[in-house]
C-alpha cells in the first residue's frame, strides 16, 4: 500500500510539472502574440500619418487633381496595412 501511495504522488508531480510548463508555454505565446499586435498598430498609425501629411502637401503644392492626391493617400495607407500583416504573420 506505501508504494502505491509514492506512485501515486511521483504521477501527480509530473502532471503538475507537465501543466507548468504548458501554462509558461502559453504565456510566452501571449507575451509575444501582444508585442506583434502592437508593432503592427504602430505600424498602421505610422502609415495614417503619413498619409494624412502626403495628402496635405500635395493639396499645398497643387500638383495633382483632388482625386489623384486621394488615391495616393490611400494607396499609402494600404501599404502600412500591408506592413501590419507582414508583421502579425
Amino acid at each position: 500500500m506505501v508504494e502505491s501511495r509514492h506512485g501515486l504522488w511521483r504521477g501527480a508531480g509530473a502532471m503538475l510539472a507537465a501543466a507548468t510548463i504548458l501554462a509558461l508555454s502559453g504565456a510566452a505565446l501571449a507575451t509575444t502574440q501582444s508585442q506583434q499586435r502592437q508593432q503592427g498598430r504602430n505600424v498602421n498609425q505610422a502609415a495614417k500619418q503619413e498619409a494624412r501629411a502626403g495628402k496635405i502637401d500635395c493639396r499645398a503644392a497643387n500638383q495633382k487633381s483632388n482625386s489623384q492626391c486621394r488615391q495616393e493617400k490611400r494607396d499609402t495607407k494600404q501599404e502600412g496595412r500591408q506592413q501590419k500583416r507582414n508583421i502579425k504573420y
